[in-house]
């Protein structure tokens, strides 16, 4: 947060600063406009756990696919760019016994605006930042009788930076090494209480506490991703590790869904970044 904070005097206030190691290298420029548009679009695959006391205690295990979606693109702020991501999951688990599925969907809308800045002798490109995260899901129970579903739907604050690594090869394209995170600090979430069915919340209108504040504390999640950016007939590709761990403890019910995941994609950069 002392981050964020700083970020955000800096962006409000943007005098030129630097940092140097000596009369001629600049290791940090603060001001100058590092930003460019580029976006990406991936497919992601893996292992995924799922667990909802709501609907079972049992822990079910299977496979997420996943899409996603970001773009980023800069302000009237010349160091500050804004980030859209949109990620859209599938998730198919199953039980020990593998006589009862779980099958869930969800999607996400991120927003972030971040304070962008250079360092390692513009080798690095820094950002750091925030915005808010938007889902709304469900998760169906293939056993269940009597409340065979649980829907998902949440509104979060949520912190996130990222920091990307440029590898300069002769007569080649450079690499870029990126690494991003974000996490939920507060917001709110609907949530059944313990106990209670869908046809009282809905049909007989009986509220218990069903839109519920979170904190970090009771939704500890991250997203968390470390890709590469190579050049290869023409065209800019992605590849990497996601790690999307997201947790829930509310209303005596938890919930949390651990994914790991293989990402591919294209990426479309700014030409000049890329001279």
């Amino acid at each position: 947060m002392l981050t964020t904070l700083y970020a955000l005097l800096l962006a409000a206030f943007p005098t030129p600063l630097h940092a140097q190691t000596d009369s001629t290298q600049t290791t940090i420029c603060w001001a100058e406009p590092v930003v460019v548009p580029q976006k990406t679009w991936m497919l992601g695959v893996g292992p995924a756990n799922v667990l909802d006391t709501y609907l079972s205690a049992e822990k079910h295990r299977g496979t997420d696919f996943r899409f996603i979606t970001q773009s980023e693109t800069t302000t009237r702020w010349f160091h500050v760019s804004q980030i859209l991501t949109q990620q859209l999951s599938l998730v198919d688990a199953h039980n020990r016994a593998d006589n009862g599925n779980e099958i869930g969907g969800n999607y996400r809308l991120q927003y972030a605006l971040r304070y962008n800045w250079l360092a390692a002798h513009r080798r690095l490109h820094l950002e750091a930042g925030g915005g808010a995260e938007a889902n709304v899901g469900f998760l169906y129970n293939t056993r269940n009788g009597n409340n065979p579903a649980q829907a998902q739907a949440a509104i979060h604050l949520m912190p996130s930076a990222a920091a990307e690594y440029t590898f300069y090869r002769k007569s080649h394209s450079p690499l870029y090494l990126r690494y991003e995170a974000a996490f939920p600090l507060a917001g709110i979430m609907f949530s059944p209480n313990y106990g209670q069915s869908y046809y009282e919340i809905f049909n007989r209108g009986n509220y218990d506490h069903n839109i519920v504040p979170t904190t970090i504390a009771s939704t500890p999640s991250l997203c968390h991703s470390l890709t590469l950016d190579f050049r290869l007939w023409g065209r800019w590709f992605r590849v990497g590790y996601m790690g999307d761990y997201r947790q829930a403890k509310v209303n005596s019910l938890k919930y949390h869904c651990y994914s790991h995941l293989l990402v591919v994609g294209m990426a479309k950069r700014d030409s000049k970044k890329n001279k």
